[in-house]
């Protein structure tokens, strides 16, 4: 095994070979709150569940007191060590929307969206780990169901905080926050911001109507302004306080598509003009404060 690269609530993360396979071994810390009986919940669970945008659980050891998860091993780190340019986070917050699709059947709810879970493998494909809080539906098609709340604070649903019932709308509101996180390059939660959580600063700094004040600065004004305010409104619509008024993923996963067409079209130098209003959400749908001036 290789030097540790990271470390989580389970444990230390590894670097490893399996045969001619780079994996990564995260091995279960003595001093952590998850015990065997968590151990082997997850391990139930990860076996479970195969899907091409989670990463894969490779084997597990349990030989006494030493307990590991072997998982595919993601070379290019998580989303937030890779937000360099505008086109780059416009094609990563659309994979991070194919990984967030929630199409296993029965559907599963994730539960712990983040950036430091989307992880990237050599060719920058982008996939979710740490399933470990994923919850599932029952088949009988049922959209909400009663569960202890879990997650991380700023990424997590209010209304599912709230209530403690969770539905598949919950991951579309973290993603929201990933969305926006993407967009500006600030922390989900900082106190010494005028609104501490990003979704309230957001929409403090957009009342203006100024995109430019919200863009991350390193990209110095390297972008696509209608891109650039199409995904803010999209993830604001996400961010929505009511799961009923957010939209499905799919929608997500379309809308990124278009403004990946926005930013391809300026990067080429071409006068092809895409629709400027084609966030077509209902009054019901989109986010109390979503901006619409220009």
């Amino acid at each position: 095994m290789h030097e540790s690269f990271g470390k989580g609530g389970f444990g230390t993360v590894y670097h490893g070979d399996l045969g001619d396979d780079q994996v990564a071994v995260k091995m279960l810390s003595h001093s952590s709150a998850q015990g065997y009986k968590e151990f082997k919940a997850k391990v139930e669970l990860l076996s479970r569940v195969h899907h091409r945008h989670l990463v894969g659980l490779v084997g597990y050891c349990d030989d006494g007191d030493k307990l590991a998860l072997i998982y595919e091993f993601m070379a290019n780190g998580d989303l937030r060590e890779n937000m360099e340019t505008w086109l780059e986070c416009i094609k990563l917050g659309n994979k991070n929307a194919n990984s967030c699709r929630g199409s296993t059947r029965p559907p599963m709810v994730h539960r712990d969206v983040k950036t430091t879970n989307i992880l990237l493998n050599e060719r920058s494909q982008a996939k979710l780990a740490d399933c470990g809080l994923s919850r599932s539906f029952p088949i009988d098609g049922e959209s909400h169901v009663m569960t202890v709340v879990a997650g991380t604070p700023g990424y997590l649903d209010p209304e599912y905080y709230r209530t403690n019932w969770l539905s598949e709308k919950s991951d579309v509101y973290s993603f929201g926050v990933v969305l926006l996180e993407i967009v500006t390059n600030q922390p989900v939660i900082d106190k010494n911001r005028e609104k501490p959580h990003i979704t309230e600063w957001v929409g403090f700094k957009l009342t203006n109507g100024d995109i430019r004040s919200i863009v991350d600065p390193k990209l110095k004004e390297d972008y696509d302004a209608n891109g650039a305010w199409k995904v803010v409104e999209l993830a604001l619509a996400c961010v929505n306080p009511s799961s009923n008024r957010r939209p499905t993923m799919p929608h997500v996963v379309m809308e990124l598509n278009e403004c990946l067409s926005f930013e391809l079209v300026r990067k080429q130098g071409s006068e092809d003009m895409f629709p400027k209003n084609s966030i077509e959400f209902s009054s019901s749908s989109a986010s109390d404060f979503a901006p619409r001036a220009r």
